[in-house]
């Protein structure tokens, strides 16, 4: 939590009197408004919210459509305090992976605007994607500020040869989601309305409704078929290719990639683009793609997040589905929330001092509209087949009334041939201050709710009577047993069992470990195909055996302890860019079969009922670890 303290520190918030009266939702305590400022008051601590005005590093401030001028394109921030840089170049759209090519002059952003002169930089020997001739072409472009921080990586199409007009173009997209063995889910967004369409198999998909966002579902297919996809938007068109999923209950051979936790880096440059390692994040789709892997699974933190702010959270989002993207127009990329994710409140004495000791925080509401679990599901395409919130729960204050953020895509499983794979949420509801919960209400890092752990019994009893399922990975942000770096919180927190979540002043009946013992019964007990727990959080790579042997249970522990019937992994990594955790000496670390530093990516070879896990360092190719795991 040391990190997320330092993130919090490189951020100055400016203080705002005034804010819109928002209802406090019952399942906190404590909290209430004081004239226009919201606060948080008890018998131990008495803090407020502070505000940010309005910084220029929001996504409908960064993210704009330049204008057309006679000789380029001008940019206008509308912030006159906005000073920095823009690099540029031609994009050349038939490319496999099409990426700018930075040209060597760049156009200053002075008092929140900056002109690009095509005609002057980019003509003659430099035109070089014919734009003279063809009168179009896509430039991207890069904004840094004035202290060299990269903001925002974009792209622009652009129609004339002087004047110049910007022109409809895909900003974010377009990504491959949803492939089963009969369809994939083509999803992109537009910064104009348009209507499009995605042509596929000799038939053309469209929902024949101008927007800026797409869903268009591409359906009638065959199993393990390589397809080539077309989007077709104004006179614009690309073309990519994907493949469907093997039959359901074939045991087809195929290869999978696991990784998480991108949050910005260390070094500058591209290692922190606004909240995103992009580095690291472009080494391992790189290397995912050439390795053949038939999807990725990344299981939260790929952004630095603990915003208060939907739209500063919104643009680091984006830069990460924009590191993504030249990769991900192929394979789909299945995304897990952690705990970077959120989007909060915080309640602090001074609004210049961020500590911990005297901060709490809480997921924002309304939970509908501003939580981190609704801009999550607003900004990424998955599966919809999760359960629907805690609403309904014993611990529901108000059955009439939604009290609890939503699990819409962000607790879900899905299938891939012979392997389900079954994404959790250890950060739902979350508030970071878990010391603090029994004053202010939430849920810690780590701990599973009751509706959550009774889906996810459901659903692992439901895959255990599928024939066509071989093999359950379920994946999770926090790792039931942390190796480096998060024993003081995870699923273990030091060994305090008094860890454990408040709603509208009660205590849950389980704390951390009871609930940890059960998320392992139904994994172990219950199950005779899960092959192992996937996790991030701790910035590493592990490999460890759980089973009976294990020591797992804090000394003097006078609880009832889980009996393991048979053996698991837990598989831990995360090692996709963010600051590295040294291994930690815990009850369990004998157990621990591997343990590495270096940046990893995780490949899971499935052949039928055997799976052997591969593991390489993305940047240097070295290899990390092999090994049989079924």
């Amino acid at each position: 939590m040391k990190s997320m303290l330092i993130l919090l520190l490189s951020v100055t918030f400016l203080f705002a009197t005034a804010q819109e009266r928002k209802q406090v939702p019952s399942v906190y305590t404590n909290i209430g408004y004081e004239g226009d400022s919201l606060v948080f008051k008890s018998d131990i601590y008495g803090l407020k919210t502070y505000f940010p005005s309005s910084p220029v590093y929001y996504f409908d401030k960064i993210v704009i459509t330049p204008e057309g001028t006679k000789n380029g394109l001008l940019f206008n921030f509308k912030d006159t305090t906005f000073n920095g840089t823009i690099y540029y170049g031609f994009i050349h759209p038939e490319e496999r992976y099409p990426q700018p090519v930075f040209f060597k002059r760049t156009a200053k952003i002075e008092n929140g605007m900056a002109e690009i002169n095509i005609k002057k930089n980019l003509s003659g020997k430099y035109d070089a994607v014919g734009w003279e001739k063809g009168n179009k072409f896509r430039l991207g472009y890069r904004i840094s500020n004035d202290k060299g921080q990269l903001i925002y990586d974009g792209k622009i199409n652009v129609a004339g040869s002087g004047p110049f007009s910007p022109d409809v173009t895909i900003i974010s997209g377009p990504f491959v989601n949803l492939v089963t063995d009969s369809s994939a889910v083509i999803s992109f967004e537009t910064n104009k309305e348009s209507i499009v369409y995605v042509i596929a198999n000799g038939h053309s998909f469209t929902d024949k409704t101008q927007r800026k966002k797409y869903e268009i579902k591409v359906d009638g297919l065959k199993p393990s078929t390589e397809y080539e996809y077309t989007v077709k938007y104004g006179d614009y068109s690309d073309t990519y290719v994907f493949k469907t999923a093997p039959e359901s209950g074939s045991r087809r051979p195929f290869t999978f990639a696991f990784a998480s936790d991108s949050r910005a880096g260390q070094g500058g440059g591209e290692r922190n683009i606004f909240g995103t390692n992009a580095y690291m994040v472009k080494r391992i789709l790189a290397a995912t793609a050439n390795s053949d892997a038939e999807f990725l699974q990344f299981t939260g933190d790929m952004i630095s997040g603990y915003s208060d702010v939907v739209n500063r959270q919104k643009l680091e989002y984006y830069n990460w589905k924009n590191t993504i993207e030249p990769f991900a127009h192929y394979f789909p990329v299945y995304i897990g929330m952690g705990n970077h994710e959120v989007l909060e409140y915080m309640f602090r004495k001074n609004k210049n001092v961020f500590s911990w000791e005297n901060m709490i925080t809480i997921d924002k509401f309304p939970f509908d509209t501003e939580s981190g679990e609704q801009l999550f599901a607003s900004v990424f395409t998955l599966p919809q087949n999760g359960p629907e919130s805690e609403d309904g729960s014993k611990y529901d204050p108000d059955l009439k009334t939604t009290d609890f953020p939503s699990y819409k895509e962000n607790v879900y499983y899905y299938t891939y041939g012979n392997v389900a794979m079954i994404v959790l949420n250890s950060n739902y509801f979350y508030a970071p201050s878990a010391d603090k919960i029994p004053e202010s209400g939430g849920n810690p890092h780590g701990f599973i709710m009751d509706n959550q752990l009774k889906w996810f019994d459901e659903t692992v009893a439901k895959l255990e009577k599928d024939d066509n399922i071989d093999h359950i990975f379920v994946t999770i942000h926090t790792p039931a047993f942390p190796n480096g770096g998060h024993a003081n919180n995870d699923m273990w927190y030091f060994g305090n069992n008094e860890i454990r979540p408040y709603i509208a002043g009660k205590p849950y009946d389980k704390g951390i470990i009871e609930r940890r013992d059960q998320f392992l019964d139904i994994m172990v007990n219950k199950s005779s195909k899960v092959v192992a727990l996937l996790c991030g959080d701790e910035h590493n790579y592990s490999r460890m055996h759980i089973d009976n042997k294990i020591s797992m249970y804090p000394e003097g522990w006078k609880g009832r302890k889980l009996n393991l019937s048979r053996s698991i992994w837990q598989i831990t990594n995360g090692s996709a860019g963010a600051p590295y955790y040294a291994q930690e000496k815990l009850p369990w670390s004998a157990s621990v079969d591997i343990f590495s530093t270096q940046y990893a990516l995780v490949y899971f070879h499935i052949n039928g009922k055997s799976i052997d896990v591969e593991v390489v360092n993305p940047d240097t190719g070295e290899d990390v670890d092999k090994a049989k795991i079924r």
